[in-house]
């Protein structure tokens, strides 16, 4: 496939880290959130098994944050996500579906809980600031709503944990998963929670001072030589492998949580008030007519770039196939789809065409690891 440069301006921004990631030789970018994220540096595969056996440092400050913050802060919060915050503790972050009066999603981000009237939701790809701002003037909450200054650093990867506890000591290690404290770097303050796009372990720098940022950056590589540290970026083999679903790729804004795998952060049993309660209840009532799913496909190469229908024997279509990439672990392709009722169970077969050539291709449960 022939590849095209991105031409870059003021809408689509860089980010405090791009003249580093570019000088490292970053080979690939997409655009998240109206900026530019790293998409590859040489091989995808070299990549993976780097990140699986070491650690990574990633710029992925497209990871933007809507901050909310005032007195109905936590009624905005609650009304834009089906999953209940009303016992959520400051100090966590916490996996939130952020759905509309349909029960559809508009994203799912991870909400950072900072004090009882203050919050921090990391966005994926979807513009949420006007959602939650159209919200806040019809609703008339006394809220401020508005995109923080915060360029995220990720350290992913089994020895992130030496390359940190190295820079901010033994605590940074105490961290619960999905939590995240201040930890001192050089006199400045940094927000660190352990998480990140990957299940190989790591943590997230929210940085807020630019300066003090970028000095970490360079001092993360400086130092953590012994981890045969290198530049990496969310990996597409690895978070397929792991069943990470991705915003805009696996599922939209035609999709409901109970499609999508997240029925355990639908909470329907309580009195929270949130956007679409009804519509969810309805669907769990009736039932899903299809489902997010795993597949492998009997081929070892693919480049998919939009859906592809998913045919049965008989030529009708059961589903669609949304990503996909080669996997090292299976030595064959495996993406995630969405399979229709009653086709969306283990061991369905099915098959697709790619570029005039017919694959078969067998339903599985996610993750595939």
């Amino acid at each position: 496939m022939k590849n095209y440069s991105i031409a870059k301006s003021r809408r689509l921004r860089s980010t405090p880290y791009t003249s580093r990631i570019e000088k490292q030789g970053v080979t690939a970018y997409t655009v998240y959130n109206h900026m530019l994220l790293p998409a590859a540096f040489g091989s995808i595969e070299d990549s993976y098994h780097h990140l699986k056996k070491n650690v990574q440092v990633w710029d992925v400050a497209a990871e933007r944050q809507v901050e909310i913050s005032g007195k109905d802060s936590a009624k905005l919060v609650q009304l834009m996500t089906c999953r209940d915050l009303s016992k959520s503790k400051i100090g966590r972050c916490y996996y939130c579906p952020i759905i509309d009066d349909n029960g559809n999603l508009i994203n799912d981000p991870v909400i950072l809980k900072l004090a009882d009237d203050k919050w921090w939701i990391s966005i994926a790809d979807s513009d949420v600031i006007f959602f939650a701002k159209g919200l806040a003037a019809g609703n008339k909450f006394d809220v401020k709503i508005s995109e923080p200054k915060v360029d995220i650093i990720a350290i992913q990867g089994p020895k992130s944990f030496g390359l940190m506890e190295k820079v901010f000591g033994k605590a940074i290690t105490e961290l619960k998963f999905f939590g995240f404290d201040y930890f001192d770097y050089k006199g400045i303050r940094h927000l660190i929670a352990r998480s990140g796009w990957s299940k190989q372990g790591g943590f997230e720098i929210y940085v807020e001072n630019t300066e003090s940022g970028q000095d970490l950056y360079d001092y993360l590589f400086k130092i953590g030589k012994e981890f045969n540290v290198k530049p990496g970026c969310p990996n597409l083999m690895e978070r397929i492998e792991s069943g990470l679903l991705s915003y805009g790729n696996d599922f939209d804004n035609d999709d409901n949580p109970f499609e999508c795998g997240f029925e355990k952060y639908v909470n329907l049993d309580t009195d929270i008030v949130f956007l679409g309660k009804e519509k969810l209840r309805k669907i769990k009532s009736e039932g899903i007519k299809r489902k997010l799913m795993g597949v492998q496909i009997e081929t070892n190469e693919i480049n998919l770039t939009g859906s592809l229908k998913i045919m049965n024997n008989k030529g009708d279509i059961i589903g669609d196939l949304r990503s996909a990439c080669y996997s090292p672990h299976f030595k064959k392709v495996i993406g995630i789809a969405m399979i229709n009722e009653p086709f969306c169970k283990v061991s369905e077969t099915g098959k697709l065409e790619i570029q005039g050539k017919t694959f078969t291709l067998k339903v599985c449960d996610l993750p595939f690891i």
